[in-house]
């Protein structure tokens, strides 16, 4: 059975804007790969982090949700581990409530879209 999760990862701010779609684009492959099913994705660019990590004070941040194999989570947080360009990541299961609020979040912001 598959479960609906939501992925944030924060990049170092260091890398490229090619280094930095390469490194998302190998996650997203991942993601794929493994069966899972993306939802939908968001990049939210270069932010302030909230408290230095590694001695930056930014960094790229990059929203993934997808319906995944909870064996899957395991093998995306060890390869977040392993990537030296993640300085930070946080994967949730999403309830009905959560998977709701989004749905909800997703189209206003496409309506937004729509009359800009």
């Amino acid at each position: 059975m598959q479960n609906h999760y939501e992925t944030v990862f924060i990049l170092t701010p260091v890398l490229s804007d090619a280094q930095m779609k390469e490194t998302v684009e190998k996650f997203r492959k991942m993601i794929l790969e493994q069966g899972a099913e993306i939802v939908h994705e968001e990049n939210w660019g270069l932010r302030k982090l909230a408290y230095p990590i590694q001695k930056k004070s930014t960094g790229f941040y990059q929203l993934f949700e997808f319906k995944a194999d909870p064996s899957f989570i395991e093998t995306l947080e060890v390869n977040y581990r392993r990537d030296e360009r993640v300085i930070r990541f946080l994967t949730f299961k999403l309830d009905k409530y959560a998977i709701e609020y989004s749905e909800k979040r997703r189209s206003k912001k496409q309506k937004e879209g729509k009359e800009n």
